[in-house]
C-alpha cells in the first residue's frame, strides 16, 4: 500500500486536533502555539529550508511564520488541510524572502547538518546522499525533502507547489532512481 493512500483515522484526528489548536491560539492561548509548534516545526522548517537552501535562513523563516500563525489564526477557515494552511503561511513568507534576496542556493554543509541526522547513518553514507541530492536539480531535490525529511505527502507538496500531482510524483520517481544510481556508483 502506498504511502499516499494511508490517510485514515489517524490524519483525521490529527487534523482535527491541529484545527482546535489553531482555534485556541486565536483566542489567545500560548500553550496551544507552542503544542503547534512543537508537532509541526519538522515540516515547516523543512519547507523553509528547502525553498531558501539557507539553514539560517529558514530558521529564522520557521520562527517568523509561527509569529505569523499567531497573528493570523483568527482568521484561518477549516475548509482544508490546517497544516496545508500553516505550509502555506510559511511558503509565502520564503518566497517574499526569496524576492528580496533574488538567490537559490545550493545545500552548504553547514545547510545539511541542519537536517535532523538519524543515529545509524554513518558520516560516509551522510556525505555519500548530500553529494547525490546536490546532482538533483532544486525542484526535484525540494520534492524529495518535503517528501522523505517532513513526511509531506504528494499531494500535499502538489498543492504546496502549485504543481499538478502527476508532476510531482514522475519528479520524486525519476529523482529516486538518480539518487539510487548515484548511491550504488559510489
Amino acid at each position: 500500500m502506498d504511502q499516499e493512500e494511508l490517510s485514515g483515522p489517524a490524519a483525521v484526528s490529527d487534523s482535527q486536533e491541529l484545527e482546535r489548536l489553531i482555534q485556541s491560539t486565536a483566542r489567545g492561548d500560548t500553550a496551544a502555539l507552542s503544542e503547534l509548534y512543537r508537532r509541526t516545526k519538522g515540516a515547516v522548517y523543512a519547507l523553509a529550508l528547502s525553498m531558501t537552501g539557507s539553514a539560517f535562513e529558514a530558521e529564522e523563516l520557521c520562527h517568523d511564520a509561527y509569529l505569523r500563525v499567531w497573528d493570523c489564526a483568527g482568521s484561518y477557515r477549516p475548509k482544508g488541510s490546517p497544516m496545508a494552511w500553516i505550509l502555506t503561511v510559511t511558503k509565502n513568507l520564503c518566497l517574499m524572502s526569496l524576492r528580496r534576496r533574488r538567490r537559490r542556493g545550493e545545500l552548504s554543509e553547514e545547510e545539511w547538518d541542519a537536517i535532523p541526522a538519524s543515529s545509524d547513518v554513518s558520516a560516509e553514507d551522510r556525505a555519500a546522499l548530500q553529494d547525490a541530492l546536490a546532482a538533483l536539480e532544486p525542484q526535484s531535490r525540494q520534492i524529495v525533502l518535503l517528501h522523505a525529511v517532513s513526511g509531506l505527502k504528494h499531494r500535499e507538496i502538489a498543492k504546496l507547489l502549485g504543481l499538478p500531482l502527476g508532476t510531482v510524483l514522475s519528479k520524486y520517481k525519476r529523482a529516486i532512481e538518480k539518487l539510487k544510481t548515484i548511491l550504488e556508483g559510489a
